[in-house]
């Protein structure tokens, strides 16, 4: 099987069970986290941007306003980055679904395209999404966000569902991969703000693409597509859509396995955070960058480190209430967070990307030290959240918005969309929300 095979020619019954079953999965689960994301700052700004910049018909998600494709991607797929919840893959370093689901739902939407086959093309983007992120991360000398290959894997998706020629096809991979955003992720790590993981953008670029391509405008080839076959060798034999993460906390990846590391000790020692003088978090460079200790905003407490683990500390989980632009200066957080120390480890930084490890030490007001065990980030591929678990975390970041009413039918809609239209989905996704 060829990337342009894999792009036009599979179909839902060709997938194992457990990927359609896992296809499922994902897309509530951004659905929901583009829920959460909704009422953030972000959100609120770039849907207005989208609607008064890009003037178009379509729907855009959650929102009364309308815009053209492009604009609705980049505005769906920046609202899911708003709250750092969404699905990611290992060695991609970075989330497939967000800007694959950002890009198809206007295309979709415009196409009249069918429930199957959305759920065939989400599928099939995860598939080629974990490749063209490889492909991008084993060819290139710098780190670049989601949005990057996530551009080439829009124009992928969007191809599909507009019924272009394979000769177009290539021609729009190529467009968004040369055009793609090609933006700094440690930029982003040490300078937190809105720009996140450019999803957004790169599905604004890969609906572009392909629209430019439908149109005659030429970029064949993608390299990471055509000239990196090492990548693309197991189509069909491996399905990483069933190697994907998913959160259970809003914030940066690599910060959750010392919120773990935190939970564990709290819990076994029956802690209460005056009980705690200071955090201690053993772990790899990159999540020691995640360095913003007394955040100004949401964006730089979802990037940080100590600031979550003192949320673990004080509260005994992580919300999106806690770490919204409203929630930041809560002293006992504060306190835990600007006296967290965090140290680089060699075996740390040899298990990253593929392993996310951490070490947690509590000094307690008395002098005591407890020594954690090293801790991985919760519901990784390895040990997944069960359907139950990623149901509860939907209806936990949707129905304070959407209504429990609302929130049960899209999650209805979703498991019956392989034998119904899609617009039993997007009907309930177009309907218009308070921020």
């Amino acid at each position: 099987m060829t990337p342009l095979d894999l792009i036009h020619d599979l179909q839902w019954p060709d997938l194992p069970a457990p990927v359609q079953a896992q296809t499922k999965l994902a897309l509530r689960d951004l659905i929901g986290v583009a829920a959460g994301g909704i009422g953030t700052r972000l959100s609120g700004i770039i849907r207005a941007h989208a609607a008064s910049e890009f003037g178009g018909d379509l729907p855009m998600l959650f929102d009364a306003r309308t815009a053209s494709a492009s604009g609705v991607a980049l505005a769906v797929g920046m609202t899911i980055d708003a709250l750092d919840s969404h699905d990611g893959f290992n060695p991609a370093k970075g989330h497939i679904g967000c800007p694959l689901f950002a890009a198809m739902l206007p295309v979709a939407h415009g196409a009249g395209t069918q429930g199957r086959e959305f759920l065939a093309t989400l599928a099939m983007g995860y598939e080629f999404g974990a490749r063209a992120a490889m492909a991008q991360h084993g060819t290139v000398p710098d780190y670049h966000t989601s949005g990057s290959w996530g551009a080439v894997t829009a124009a992928a998706c969007a191809a599909r569902l507009m019924g272009l020629a394979r000769d177009q096809t290539r021609h729009a991979l190529g467009i968004a991969e040369y055009h793609g955003p090609r933006s700094q992720m440690m930029r982003c790590i040490d300078h937190p703000t809105m720009l996140k993981d450019g999803s957004g953008w790169g599905a604004m670029a890969g609906v572009s693409a392909a629209r430019m391509a439908a149109q005659g405008f030429t970029g064949a080839p993608a390299i990471t597509v055509e000239d990196a076959p090492q990548y693309w060798a197991d189509l069909g034999t491996r399905w990483y859509g069933l190697e994907q993460y998913y959160k259970p906390y809003p914030v940066c990846r690599w910060a959750q396995a010392p919120i773990e590391g935190v939970l564990v000790l709290r819990r076994a020692h029956g802690l209460q955070a005056d009980d705690v003088a200071q955090i201690t978090v053993e772990t790899f460079h990159e999540a020691i960058r995640l360095a913003t200790a007394t955040p100004r905003t949401t964006e730089e407490a979802q990037y940080s480190t100590s600031f979550p683990c003192a949320v673990a500390m004080v509260r005994g989980s992580v919300t999106p209430n806690d770490i919204s632009d409203s929630a930041l200066n809560a002293p006992a957080v504060l306190r835990l967070s600007q006296s967290l120390v965090m140290i680089e480890d060699d075996r740390a930084n040899a298990a990253f990307p593929q392993t996310r490890l951490a070490r947690v030490t509590l000094t307690l007001t008395d002098g005591r030290r407890l020594l954690g065990e090293w801790s991985e980030p919760r519901w990784d591929h390895t040990a997944p959240p069960t359907p139950d678990e990623l149901a509860t975390k939907f209806h936990d970041l949707a129905d304070p918005v959407l209504g429990t009413s609302c929130a049960g039918a899209i999650s209805a809609a979703i498991d019956r969309l392989d034998t119904a239209p899609l617009a039993t989905l997007t009907d309930l996704l177009f309907q218009p929300i308070s921020d």
